[in-house]
This record gives structure tokens, C-alpha cells and sequence, in this order.
């Protein structure tokens, strides 16, 4: 006989409120969703491994902190979705259980596949900075080898696997104190760039100017697209401070909160070191240093031996989003098994941990064979591409939440100005944005000039991964709809007018 925390829990078709999956209720708090949020998205390690391909996108120039406020915006406007939504339903599932129930389990089933596939893709190339920046701290000109670098990489994410598996608030915890040393590194950076530049002027130094932050000074609506598609990378992981929403004290209101608060933040940080650090260096230099501006930068700031503080940031920054890329992954597959979508086994419960423990460890196993893989096949121009193909599934499901938000909510929407506009209107023009960037990333990745690696079919491989990760899970949704016939024969449903009257009383 299975025990409590095995057994599925019954699949209700009007699926209007949680149910218990075992996990522990109550272990975090409205800060420590902030702080997953903000911590996923590893400011550090985005600006060091991302702001250079920006730059590289043809077209940008010196506008890359203008692609950083507009790719902002569809954050901004999703991040409201994720609020909305998860007041009505806060389950752990998030983006799959919500589309789900507004559009039916296959359109959920495919939403779901958007976070499990766009977390492990990225995950190697978390491992590989971890890796790389471990050396960059022991050693003072490091050469690490390929099998070095996968080593500690595998070691990386063995550890903060076993973090994830042991409880939600060590690793609420171990954020906070991570999270705080890696804001508090690059506020002080960019404070010492932009001193430099106006009281030395480096060579190649350029001082700030409002054009800088302009969009329509941007050459091009491709230019634009694509260099959101990467700015939408260096946002994306917020989520994963709605995906503890189970675990937190205040389900319904506080991570959804603390989504919207954590894009704001974001963007402050972002736009501060972007224009920092272009305006130290020029975004030529950035974008001839794109693998890594830090380990370009951090020498030039920062006199030895303070320099390791920044190396050490970026360490803690791309370890810490190996784990809070492993906490939302889990509770996505939990709550697809226990809705009845995948197999019931990924909806095991360690009985005293109260973590989707089959989930952890698999999801870090599937992680590190991917990281193995792309390792042997190419550390560098296979990872350069899947990281690109990560933002088409990022703008899969965050998309996908935008519309599911506005059509669940459709029959409240014009109740009142804040229905409309909050409810209705922000979250669809985040997922219509986030359309357009997906076909215009397309597009622009579609040829081989674009992209580290040689085409596939005539097509540049990060539009060969996107494409071919939706057709694997259509069919997989496809085999799921007959093999598992009870979650695929729910229903769609509509809002329940009491939850947004809730949020005004």
C-alpha cells in the first residue's frame, strides 16, 4: 500500500483551490519569496555570461540599457499574470496548472514542458560558470581543463541538488545571505566604474548620455526584438518565487507580491550595471569579451586582491541559481504528476523533508548528463546556442501564462478599470510581445551568421533546440493524452468573481 505521501491526491474538474501535496505549508515567508525571486535570475552571473551578447546583437550600439528597460516591460506585465493567477490558484504547478485551466491540460501539459525544458538547458551553463569561477578564485591565472571544468560543474550541481532535496528553508537561507553579498558587490561596482570614468576617463571610456536609455534610437524593430530575446534571458527566473507559493505563509498574495516587486528590482540593478560597465569600457570591448565581461572587468575596477570579491559573487551568483533553478523545476514535475499529467511517480513527497524529492534528483540527474553532454560535444559554441534557445522556451510559457490570465479572468475584466487594465490588458500584451520576440528571434537565429554553431537543416541551431523541444513534448503530450486519460479529459474553466472582490476588500 502506497504511503500518504506517495498517493496522489484526487483530481478535482473544478479545480478552484490547492490541494495538499504534501509539502510543508508555512516554511517561508513573503521575503524569502522575494529573495528566491530575485536570486533565480543570478544578477551576477546574467550580467557576466549575457550583457556582451547584447551588445554583439548588430544594431544595439550603445542602446543595450534601452534593451534592458524595454525587455522590462513584458517581465513587468507577465509578473502581474503570475500575481492574478496564482491568487486564484496557488499551486505549485504555476504556469501548468493555470493554462491548464484556462485553455485545457494540453495547451497546460505543453506549458509545463516550456519550465522543465528551458531549466535544464540552462543549467549547463550554470555548472560550467560555477566551474569556471571556482578556479578563477584559487587560482591566480587559472588554465583549467575541460575535464577540471566538468568536475567541479557536476560537483555544483550534486550539492545544491542535495540542498534542494534537504528542505525549502535551508535553501530560503542560504539565498538571503548570497543574494545580499551579491547585490551589495555590484552596487559597489558600478559605483567605482562610474567614479573612474568621470574623474580618470580609461581609454575606450564613454560618459553617459540620456540617448543611451532611448529605444526609438534603436536601428531597427529586429535589432530590438532580438536583443530583447536576450534581455528577457537575464530577467527570467522570477518565477521560481511563485512555484514555493505552497510552502509559503501567505500562499495566495505573497509570492505573486513579491513576482511583481522582484522585476522591479531587477531592473534597477540591471540598468546600473549596464551603463556602468558600458560606460567604463564601450560596448566594442564588452562585446569582445561577451563570454565573460566580469572576469574582463573585475581586474580594471577592482585592484587585487578585491577583485576576488567580484569572483566571488559570480560564484555564489550562478551557484545559487543552480539551486533556485532545481526548486521550481521540481514542483512543476510534482504537480504534474499529482494533477495526473506525467507519471505519479515524479509526485513522491519525502515523508520528512517535505520536498518532491524523485523530482530533485532526477531533474539534478538530467542536469548533469545534459551538462556532460554539451561539455564533450562543444563547452562553448553548443553552450552559447542552447543558452539563446533557452529564451524561446522562457517566452513559451511565460507567454502562455499572459493569455491564460486575461481569457480565465475574461468575464471580470470589465468590472473595473483595474480588472481591465491590471488583470486583463498588462498580461496580454506580455504574452503578445513575447510572441513577436519569439518570431523575431527566430528569424534572426535562422542563419548561421548569427549563431556558434554550424546549421542543421538550413536552420541556426538555437531555432534547431527550440523547435525540436515543442515537437518532443507535442508528442509526449500526444502519448500523455491517451496512457493518461483522466487529466487530459478535464475541462477549461472560467474565474471565480470572488477572488479578485477578495483582493479589494
Amino acid at each position: 500500500m502506497e504511503s500518504a505521501s506517495i498517493a496522489a491526491s484526487p483530481v478535482s474538474q473544478s479545480g478552484s483551490a490547492p490541494f495538499d501535496k504534501g509539502l510543508k505549508t508555512g516554511a517561508i515567508g513573503y521575503m524569502s519569496n522575494l529573495v528566491i525571486a530575485v536570486a533565480s535570475t543570478a544578477p551576477a552571473y546574467s550580467m557576466a555570461a549575457t550583457l556582451g551578447f547584447v551588445m554583439l546583437v548588430g544594431g544595439v550600439g550603445v542602446q543595450s540599457p534601452a534593451i534592458i528597460l524595454i525587455a522590462f516591460l513584458p517581465m513587468l506585465f507577465i509578473s502581474m499574470a503570475y500575481r492574478y493567477m496564482n491568487q486564484a490558484d496557488p499551486d505549485c504547478g504555476t504556469t501548468f496548472t493555470w493554462v491548464a485551466k484556462a485553455f485545457g491540460p494540453q495547451a497546460g501539459w505543453i506549458s509545463g514542458w516550456g519550465i522543465l525544458t528551458s531549466d535544464i538547458l540552462v543549467m549547463a551553463s550554470l555548472a560550467q560558470i560555477a566551474a569556471l569561477y571556482t578556479f578563477h578564485l584559487w587560482y591566480a591565472n587559472p588554465s583549467p581543463s575541460s575535464v577540471g571544468v566538468l568536475a567541479i560543474g557536476v560537483a555544483w550541481i550534486a550539492v545544491m541538488t542535495w540542498i534542494c532535496w534537504v528542505g525549502v528553508e535551508l535553501s530560503a537561507k542560504l539565498q538571503q545571505v548570497l543574494l545580499t553579498v551579491e547585490v551589495i558587490t555590484l552596487g559597489v561596482f558600478a559605483v567605482v566604474a562610474l567614479i573612474k570614468v568621470y574623474a580618470n576617463h580609461p581609454v575606450g571610456s564613454i560618459e553617459p548620455t540620456f540617448s543611451w536609455f532611448n529605444p526609438f534610437d534603436i536601428s531597427s524593430v529586429s535589432t530590438l526584438g532580438t536583443g530583447v530575446l536576450t534581455g528577457i534571458f537575464i530577467y527570467w527566473g522570477w518565477d521560481s518565487g511563485v512555484a514555493v507559493n505552497e510552502e509559503s505563509t501567505d500562499a495566495a498574495r505573497g509570492p505573486g507580491k513579491a513576482a511583481v516587486l522582484s522585476t522591479v528590482l531587477l531592473l534597477l540593478i540591471y540598468v546600473i550595471v549596464t551603463t556602468s560597465s558600458q560606460a567604463y569600457a564601450g560596448p566594442t570591448a564588452l562585446g569582445n569579451n561577451a563570454s565573460d565581461i566580469f572576469a574582463f572587468l573585475g581586474p580594471k575596477i577592482f585592484p587585487k586582491p578585491i577583485n576576488l570579491i567580484l569572483i566571488i559573487t559570480v560564484l555564489t551568483s550562478s551557484s545559487a541559481s543552480t539551486q533556485t533553478t532545481i526548486l521550481p523545476t521540481a514542483r512543476t514535475s510534482l504537480a504534474m504528476a499529482r494533477w495526473g499529467g506525467i507519471p505519479k511517480v515524479f509526485g513522491h513527497v519525502h515523508p520528512t523533508h517535505k520536498t518532491p524529492d524523485v523530482s530533485t534528483i532526477v531533474f539534478g540527474a538530467v542536469s548533469t548528463i545534459w551538462f556532460v553532454v554539451i561539455d564533450i560535444l562543444s563547452p562553448n559554441n553548443v553552450l552559447a546556442d542552447s543558452v539563446d534557445a533557452v529564451g524561446f522556451m522562457v517566452c513559451l510559457y511565460y507567454g502562455f501564462t499572459g493569455f491564460a490570465c486575461a481569457w480565465y479572468y475574461r468575464h471580470e475584466l470589465f468590472k473595473s478599470a483595474r480588472n481591465f487594465f491590471l488583470v486583463g490588458v498588462a498580461p496580454l500584451l506580455g504574452g503578445l510581445s513575447l510572441l513577436g520576440v519569439f518570431i523575431v528571434g527566430m528569424n534572426y537565429y535562422g542563419h548561421q551568421k548569427n549563431n556558434y554553431s554550424k546549421d542543421i537543416l538550413g536552420l541556426g541551431l538555437p531555432d534547431v533546440i527550440a523547435i525540436g523541444l515543442i515537437i518532443i513534448g507535442l508528442i509526449m503530450g500526444l502519448v500523455f493524452h491517451f496512457t493518461l486519460p483522466d487529466f487530459y479529459s478535464r475541462k477549461p474553466e472560467v474565474a471565480d468573481p470572488a477572488v479578485l472582490e477578495a483582493s479589494r476588500a
